[in-house]
């Protein structure tokens, strides 16, 4: 289906990429637990260039974490490609395992965003607030499209009008979360 080759952003600015993203809605993942709700990921730049990268999601009313870096695929390329790297499993990171994270678009307010990859399994749409407008959604949805994804496969992330704070909630400490994600429950 996709043969298209996919634009990214050019000359993203990382200093203003950085802070807390709501998802709103994303391919479903392996990787994410399938009841999860209030995911979010809060970018902080490193002094050597690279992006700490903090994604959680509650389940249960506990919350599920992992911590990353990403960094330019390409230091000299002037196009939003980057690469993310984690460790896991999230009780006990000792394997790293690396993707793609490519910009496909940002508002000049950098309010929202799309974020895909080059083999289209993953997809997210990206706001700072908890909600987006669906207008704009529908926008990014139609971009997502004209980029090659199956946008039938979009899943919205239910989202709290007040999200909860990392520091409030109980976590899931054994991981379990993670381990269920990988066996697709």
């Amino acid at each position: 289906m996709a043969t298209k080759v996919m634009e990214v952003v050019k000359n993203l600015d990382l200093k203003r990429y950085m802070g807390r993203w709501y998802e709103i809605a994303s391919f479903p993942s392996r990787f994410q637990p399938k009841d999860g709700v209030d995911t979010r990921a809060t970018y902080t730049l490193n002094s050597d260039g690279t992006v700490h990268v903090l994604n959680e999601t509650w389940c249960n009313g506990k919350r599920g974490f992992i911590e990353g870096t990403a960094y330019k695929a390409d230091p000299n390329s002037d196009e939003a490609n980057l690469k993310v790297r984690f460790f896991v499993p999230p009780f006990l990171p000792i394997i790293p395992v690396t993707g793609d994270y490519w910009v496909l678009f940002i508002d000049e307010d950098y309010q929202y965003a799309l974020i895909g990859q080059p083999s289209r399994r993953y997809l997210w749409v990206l706001s700072r607030r908890t909600c987006l407008q669906d207008e704009i959604y529908n926008q990014l949805v139609e971009k997502a499209k004209e980029e090659g994804y199956d946008v039938s496969k979009l899943h919205k992330t239910p989202q709290s009008d007040s999200p909860p704070e990392s520091e409030d909630s109980p976590e899931d400490t054994k991981g379990i979360w993670w381990i269920k994600s990988i066996l697709g429950k």
